[in-house]
């Protein structure tokens, strides 16, 4: 629909040679609902509806918990993305 708002989050990975492994690392991150993408950055989440600084603040928590003990840091960033159609 024109002028539905979408909102996705976007991870960029910074992996360590003496960390977990890239697949390793995506196959926890889709389990999430994370698809991988090429571009600036590394995966994106969308999420089903609008969300709240504080929802985001919770799901930021899960992907470092899942992300825990691999080695690696990571940038998340939630943006609003209109969706328009032909």
């Amino acid at each position: 629909m024109i002028g539905d708002l979408v909102m996705k989050s976007y991870l960029m990975v910074w992996f360590s040679s003496e960390g977990g492994r890239p697949s390793e690392i995506t196959r926890r991150l889709m389990s999430m609902g994370f698809k991988p993408i090429q571009g600036a950055y590394d995966y994106v989440y969308e999420w089903d509806s609008s969300v709240d600084v504080t929802e985001i603040l919770r799901f930021g928590d899960r992907v470092q918990m899942t992300l825990a003990e691999l080695g690696v840091m990571f940038r998340l960033e939630t943006v609003d993305a209109s969706v328009t159609s032909n």
